[in-house]
């Protein structure tokens, strides 16, 4: 989450003629993540998080969004709900940017998961995934291997003024991933960032899940081997291999991973911390100064990738 657009206090008193959920109390935004402007909003009626999409999401997204939070949520899934305005509609225009109201979800983010957390958050990939097994709408994944080629091209010529050498390294690790990446495991709907920060806890316990912006229809081990990524690197970019073992055992008591499945976890794992290298290489880049979001440090991606081309089997994430 973060803020890029602006939001006034007139424009929001007018959007909320738009809605029946009350008059605002306050509304503050919020600086945490890069990708939509985001904003807390506290009327009368509760709480509820305003969202304007910028940057990598499409308002021709917005109704495959829109349509999975509702569809994960009536199957038990605990995710922001999409308010309708009066007139029925979802989503909306605030300041010349497609927008939506949320429910708020209590809970918190937290910054240094146990095996425990991992654990938890593990279980609630499997259920999302089971939950979203027949949702009838599909879209591509925005950000998989067809598309790394062009942030890696986009950032060649300025990946060493980040560390020496990254341009070799991204480059290097592209042309593997291009020749052993897997194309018949089972799919469907993903999250494709569940990161800590997207994944809010009460007492232990996973009390909702947060910002799908970028889900989509892939690999279910490919999710998984995100979280891998996400949940299981240490500061100094070691590998935590009992919080790995236990965010594994826990989404395999709730869904299968096949054989196939296990055998591309390594590959899968390297071509996820890529992926997060290169959008945070690209945002590290082209930082909008104006923007009250910090770009994320790519080089922790970096150190996760070089480790997972040394994997040789999936055993050594825990399984």
């Amino acid at each position: 989450m973060a803020v890029y657009t602006d939001v006034a206090f007139v424009d929001l008193e007018l959007l909320l003629t738009r809605y029946d959920i009350g008059t605002a109390r306050s509304f503050k935004g919020i600086a945490e993540g890069v990708e939509n402007s985001n904003f807390i909003l506290q009327t009368d009626h509760g709480s509820f998080i305003l969202t304007l999409y910028e940057k990598r999401v499409s308002a021709s997204d917005l109704p495959f969004f829109i349509a999975l939070l509702k569809h994960l949520a009536a199957r038990g899934i605990r995710c922001p709900v999409p308010q309708k305005a009066r007139d029925g509609a979802d989503w909306v225009t605030v300041n010349g940017k497609p927008a939506a109201i949320l429910s708020w979800l209590d809970g918190l983010s937290l910054q240094h998961p146990d095996r425990a957390h991992c654990a938890a958050a593990g279980a609630a990939l499997a259920e999302l995934h089971e939950a979203g097994h027949d949702f009838p709408l599909v879209r591509a994944n925005s950000l998989g291997l067809a598309d790394w080629s062009k942030l890696a091209t986009a950032t060649q010529s300025r990946a060493g003024s980040v560390h020496p050498g990254l341009s070799e390294i991204v480059l290097s690790s592209l042309a593997d991933l291009q020749s052993s990446w897997p194309h018949n495991l089972r799919r469907g709907i993903i999250h494709a960032d569940l990161f800590p920060d997207n994944v809010l806890f009460m007492d232990g316990a996973v009390s909702g899940l947060i910002d799908f912006y970028f889900a989509c229809n892939d690999f279910y081990a490919y999710d998984l081997a995100v979280m891998l990524n996400a949940w299981c690197f240490e500061s100094d970019g070691t590998y935590n291999v009992a919080n790995g073992g236990s965010l594994i055992a826990a989404y395999r008591e709730r869904r299968t991973l096949d054989a196939a499945e296990i055998a591309a976890l390594p590959v899968l794992a390297a071509g996820a911390a890529l992926r997060f290298l290169l959008t945070r290489l690209n945002d590290w880049l082209d930082h909008d100064p104006s923007a009250r979001v910090r770009p994320k440090d790519p080089r922790e991606f970096a150190k996760r990738l070089m480790f997972h081309r040394q994997v040789r089997s999936a055993e050594e994430y825990g399984l």
